[in-house]
Formats: structure tokens, C-alpha cells, sequence
């Protein structure tokens, strides 16, 4: 892959890159309805294609918080069309990498030598790219490191890529601006802090220690003297990602022993620490030869406040879907509905609350779940795309949902998508959580 020798960091150059890819894509619609003109039945795959790939071309240019972006879009098959899915799945993966003076510079910055003086080898080509940071090898007295450095003026240019990237998601997502609006602040932060890694390293060696106990799950160690701001060095882990764990076609006790580790990974740190890896797309897990998940990456953490946990996680019981009381009285607290809302609309939206929370709820009402169950994910899907074409959402004058939501719901749709993948049977149930949740 061709690598880059810089990154635009200026808010005017970041701004003009935009500028110019939204001249491609206005240029790509005038295209497509001139074919469509001459071919009333054309159908719009071949401007989601172009339009895919030019913005996602633009974005992997720039990488940081607009490419973060595009990349969380591609984690939710509701979104986006398959053209732009796929293309944005790219940065889970294989972003262009940056040129190895960058890297070099880098180091220069915060450890005032080169990589090849501090460590004995270090590999000139990124082995990994992705929206914030490159991935390199390195090797030092026998021991093998991967060093992991953030691009250039990624963390100063999150508040302004977001406000540029936000045409691009009101179109491509057909988003509510006040939802947009209402969310943005959560998202910013996360961004922000997925920027800082001195306290990514600080958060990995807490979860990691705090989780060592769990089956079948392991974690790298990391090294505080390596890392920096901008750089963070931790054991290599050999494995594979999860595309090439499945395209290898391993056996269902494999998958399985694979998906529980993961279930288990997230269920205690949701309902145990209170905080949790909120950005579980597949480029952040490695699975070893012996069947083992790694974890590689705690950028993204979301802290669960007791006044959010509490309602949000009694919707999980089976049988507060059917208390209808209590059930206002949740919704209320988690802003799906409001007291000044109409009796129509407490009745719409309370409705679709509550059939989404009964799917996502699903896999905990037994004690045990297939998530190769293709036609539940169906419903799933089905259901997003019912609140992504409701006229109700998109005109309603409030956000629906709270803030602290965001992540929550991302974290189980893509833990979910990942066990589906798998093809994974796993062993959901948690009664000693499950009697904690306040009724």
C-alpha cells in the first residue's frame, strides 16, 4: 500500500481537502441523475460506489477523527448502503500508513532519539494502519513490541473534523440534526480522549488486570517507559484478526470458546467495573492459535454512570416490557420519551422503544444464545431501518435517548455483529447482575 509522506493538519488545509471532496460527490449526483435521465430504472449503486470511494479516499488522507467516523459507520448495517460499508471497513484494517521519517520525527519529539536507538529493530513499514495511529514491530534483548504512534495532528483537528464531517453523516445516515447535535458533545470526548495515550495505557493495564481472571481472554502487557502522548509499546500478540480467525473455517467448539471469552469480556466489565472497551469493531481483537482472544486496544472507553445504568439495564428484564408503569417512568429517565410530549407521541415512540429493547434484550432471556441465528439479526436490522425512515425521528423537535446511550448501544450492536460473525453459541445469562439491576 502506498504510504503517506504527511497529513494535512491545519484547519484551512483539512477544510479545502473537505471542499474538494464534496465537489466530487456533488459531481458524482449530477452523473448519476443524468444516466438516470436517459435510464428511468438505474438504480443508485454505482454513485454510492463513486461517492464511497472518494470519500473515503479523502478521509483516509486526513485519517483522525473524520476517518474514526466513517469507520464506526461501517460497524452498523443499518447505516449505510454496502458500497459505503465496505469501503469504510477499510479503516478498521488498512488505512494508508504514514512514511517512516513521520514516524521518526515522532519519536524524535517525545523520546529525543530515533526508534532504531531505542529499540534493536524496528520495522521501517507500518505491519497495521487505522484511523488514529500505525502499528510497527519492534524488538528489544529477545523481546518482541508493538509500537503503536498516532499521526500527525490528529488530536488537535477532532472539534473541527467534526463539524466538517457532519454534512457527510446527515446525508449518508439521514440523521435528525438534534439528534446529531445532542450526541455530538459524547462523541467528541470519546474522540478526544482516544487521542490522549498516556491515559489509554493508564486504562489497558487497569481493565486488562482487572479481567486477567477471565477464561480464555488474554491481554498484552505494556510498557509506560516506551510510551508517550503520542506512542504506546506493548507486546506483540501473534494471532489472527477476526476475518482471517473465520476465513481459516474453524470448527463450532472454536467459535464458541471464541465468542464466550468475548461475551464474558464485556458482561463483567458493563455490569462489574462500570466501565467498558466501547469500540468493539474486529481490528481490535486478535485470536491466538490455541483459540485465545486478545485484546489490543482500549482507546475508546466508556465510564457507565450509576444514574444511566440503572434504568437502562432493568429494560434487559424480560418482564419489564410488559410493566407498563414502570416502564414510562424508564423511558422518561433515559429521554425516549418526555412529560410534555404528546399522548401520540409517548405511544409511538414508547413503542418502538420497546420492541428494539426486546431484541437487543433477547440473547439474555435465555441461558443460552445462538448468534449465528441469521434471522434475529434480520429483525435487528429491520428495526434500525424503521427508525432510520420514521418521519416521527427525524422531525422530532427532542432527542430521542440519553447521551450516555450512545456508546452503550454501539458497544452491544457491535459485539453482537462480531458474534455473529463467529457463528458463536454462547452462555448469556448473569443472574448475579441481572438481581443487582434495581426493579
Amino acid at each position: 500500500m502506498k504510504e503517506q509522506s504527511k497529513i494535512p493538519t491545519s484547519k484551512v488545509q483539512r477544510a479545502a481537502k473537505f471542499v474538494k471532496t464534496g465537489a466530487k460527490v456533488g459531481g458524482n449526483y449530477v452523473k448519476h441523475y443524468a444516466k438516470k435521465a436517459v435510464n428511468p430504472s438505474l438504480s443508485k449503486d454505482e454513485l454510492h460506489a463513486d461517492n464511497a470511494r472518494d470519500i473515503y479516499n479523502s478521509l483516509s488522507e486526513l485519517k483522525g477523527s473524520a476517518l474514526k467516523v466513517a469507520q464506526m459507520m461501517s460497524m452498523d448495517k443499518n447505516l449505510l448502503p454496502a458500497a459505503y460499508q465496505d469501503k469504510f471497513s477499510m479503516a478498521q484494517y488498512s488505512a494508508p500508513p504514514l512514511s517512516y521519517p513521520l514516524v521518526v520525527k515522532t519519536f524524535q519529539q517525545y523520546f529525543k532519539e530515533s526508534p532504531t536507538e531505542i529499540f534493536d529493530s524496528f520495522t521501517k513499514s507500518a505491519v497495521n494502519a487505522a484511523s488514529i495511529g500505525q502499528v510497527h514491530q519492534a524488538k528489544k534483548d529477545g523481546k518482541t513490541y508493538a509500537v503503536k504512534i498516532q499521526y500527525p495532528g490528529v488530536a488537535n483537528s477532532v472539534k473541527s473534523d467534526l463539524k466538517l464531517v457532519r454534512p457527510f453523516a446527515v446525508r449518508l445516515m439521514n440523521l435528525n440534526e438534534r439528534d446529531l447535535d445532542h450526541y455530538m458533545e459524547e462523541v467528541e470526548t470519546k474522540l478526544l480522549e482516544e487521542t490522549d495515550y498516556q491515559l489509554e495505557v493508564e486504562r489497558s493495564m487497569e481493565i486488562s488486570e482487572a479481567c486477567a481472571h477471565i477464561e480464555n481472554l488474554k491481554f498484552p502487557k505494556y510498557y509506560p517507559q516506551y510510551s508517550s502522548d503520542r506512542v504506546i509499546t506493548m507486546d506483540w500478540m501473534d494471532g489472527k484478526v477476526l476475518k482471517e480467525f473465520i476465513k481459516s473455517n474453524p470448527d463450532q467448539e472454536t467459535r464458541n470458546k471464541v465468542g464466550q471469552a468475548m461475551w464474558d469480556f464485556y458482561d463483567f466489565q458493563i455490569h462489574n467495573l462500570k466501565q467498558v472497551h466501547a469500540d468493539p469493531h474486529p481490528g481490535n481483537f486478535i485470536i491466538d492459535n490455541d483459540g485465545n482472544l486478545g485484546v489490543i486496544d482500549f482507546g475508546c472507553v466508556k465510564v457507565i454512570p450509576d444514574q444511566f445504568y440503572e434504568p437502562y439495564f432493568s429494560l434487559i428484564r424480560k418482564d419489564m416490557l410488559s410493566a407498563d408503569n414502570e416502564l414510562e417512568q424508564r423511558f422518561k429517565e433515559l429521554s425516549f420519551i418526555y412529560d410534555d410530549d404528546t399522548e401520540e407521541d409517548k405511544i409511538y415512540f414508547s413503542g418502538v422503544v420497546r420492541e428494539l429493547m426486546g431484541l437487543l434484550g433477547r440473547p439474555f432471556h435465555q441461558d443460552v444464545f445462538d448468534f449465528g441465528d441469521d434471522g434475529y439479526f434480520r429483525q435487528i436490522f429491520e428495526m434500525g431501518e424503521v427508525i432510520s425512515e420514521s418521519k416521527k425521528f427525524r422531525s422530532s423537535e427532542k432527542a430521542r435517548g440519553a447521551r450516555d446511550g450512545l456508546y452503550i448501544n454501539r458497544t452491544y450492536f457491535g459485539l453482537y455483529n462480531i458474534l455473529n460473525e463467529l457463528k458463536a453459541v454462547v452462555r448469556t445469562t448473569k443472574p448475579e447482575w441481572a438481581e443487582r439491576v434495581v426493579a
